[in-house]
């Protein structure tokens, strides 16, 4: 069975024309615990087991009225809708009917206040977050527009420079052209020269032509007849290895050789972006020396760009995919670095002497790619392979040493290569 509450009667009020300002003793009570409900002609300080009530003489601005809690004491300030002085702060009445409605109707008024703020809260918050969403939208599509941007930028860029070369090899072509003609012209002058200079020798040079002629004529006759259309057999001395059978790798080096003439062969010559190319532009090797010479002078977007062309001419060449990947380490694109570190190691099968330091590159390039991801565990088996192949590498094993001690919280982050 609930206590009835202890009614507040030591308050104490003053006002002005405009407002009304009510003290209540909190009697000891924490403020967090004070409840505090207004409307236009209620008002209500509960504090358990206290409570106070004031049903207010005239209507008051309850938007405009406010409230304090501290030091013991709750001072409501209500803001008068007319400027006059009250005779009571409330009403005079005692009406147990009429005072139920008026609560019944003031706590209506306070729930509905509530409801309308959680809807305006609500509102505002979707709000908040649609203009959130919004602009990271927008400065996504920006990063889009700009690394689009930079794309062509580099795209016109490699598109220049091969238009130049161009250029300057049809500009060296017509001098060379140019320069045989005039030896040529040279040679005549002086020709005619000379035949002018020994008019009396002309009978003698005339002979000479006339023997000549007769010389080839005899030497057409004397021909024989067109060889007859034959294929020839073609067979190779087989390759001596100086370690003994069981421990040369004979077959593994046959199949590497033999894919590498594969990929060689292995040219799509159908790219559209290389369509207005000619010649050695669309061979594969001369667009991976373009993007180690832009590799060497920092142009790293501009190596990316010919190993990409060099690619989609022939994708099964694996120093394309591993150069790309170090590109990728120098603009950050780890993921990138990885990914095409793999691959350079899936074509540099079966595992010979002859691809070995390639492969040490690719493990180290994709080990660092790791690394900077702080996959350490990942990187250190790449490191790990790395100095298998290569167990005499002072630097690998310093690198690899450090990713250990990074692991086990000994040391710093390494700083990959």
């Amino acid at each position: 069975m609930s206590k009835m509450p202890l009614l507040v009667t030591d308050y104490s009020w003053t006002q002005t024309d405009s407002a009304v300002y009510i003290s209540v003793p909190l009697k000891g009570c924490k403020a967090e615990k004070v409840d505090i409900l207004s409307t236009d002609e209620y008002l209500k300080v509960h504090f358990s087991p206290h409570l106070f009530e004031a049903f207010l003489f005239e209507p008051v601005d309850d938007v405009r009225s406010t409230a304090k809690v501290g030091n013991g004491v709750a001072v409501i300030s209500l803001s008068k809708r007319t400027n006059k002085i009250w005779e009571h702060l409330m009403i005079t009445t005692n009406d147990k009917i009429k005072q139920k409605k008026i609560r019944e109707k003031a706590v209506l008024k306070y729930q509905e206040k509530l409801s309308l703020a959680s809807i305006s809260k609500a509102e505002k918050h979707h709000a908040e977050k649609k203009y959130a969403l919004e602009t990271m939208m927008k400065l996504e599509k920006e990063e889009r527009d700009s690394i689009q941007k930079m794309k062509e930028t580099e795209r016109e860029k490699t598109t220049s420079d091969l238009a130049t070369w161009q250029l300057r090899q049809k500009s060296e072509a017509q001098l060379k052209h140019q320069s045989q003609i005039d030896s040529q012209n040279k040679v005549k002058v002086m020709t005619e020269k000379h035949d002018n200079g020994c008019s009396g020798c002309g009978k003698v040079i005339l002979d000479q032509t006339a023997n000549s002629e007769a010389k080839s004529k005899k030497e057409q006759a004397d021909l024989p007849a067109p060889r007859l259309a034959a294929n020839i057999k073609v067979t190779f001395t087989p390759r001596v290895f100086s370690t003994a059978l069981r421990e040369s790798r004979v077959p593994e080096e046959e199949e590497w050789l033999k894919k590498q003439a594969e990929a060689r062969c292995a040219v799509n010559a159908d790219v559209k972006e290389l369509k207005d190319l000619k010649g050695s532009e669309k061979n594969p090797d001369w667009l991976k020396d373009k993007g180690d010479k832009c590799f060497v002078t920092g142009d790293y977007l501009g190596a990316v760009n010919a190993y990409n062309l060099a690619i989609r001419l022939n994708r099964k060449i694996p120093a394309l995919y591993s150069n790309r990947a170090a590109c990728h380490l120098k603009l950050r694109n780890l993921h990138k670095a990885i990914e095409d570190s793999s691959q350079a190691l899936d074509l540099l099968t079966p595992p010979v002497s002859a691809n070995a330091a390639a492969r040490v590159r690719a493990h180290v390039r994709r080990g660092s790619a790791f690394c900077q991801l702080q996959l350490y565990a990942e990187g250190l088996q790449d490191y790990q392979a790395a100095l298998k192949i290569d167990l005499h590498n002072e630097v690998l094993q310093a690198d690899t040493q450090r990713i250990r001690d990074t692991i086990q919280g000994t040391a710093a982050q390494p700083e990959t290569q």
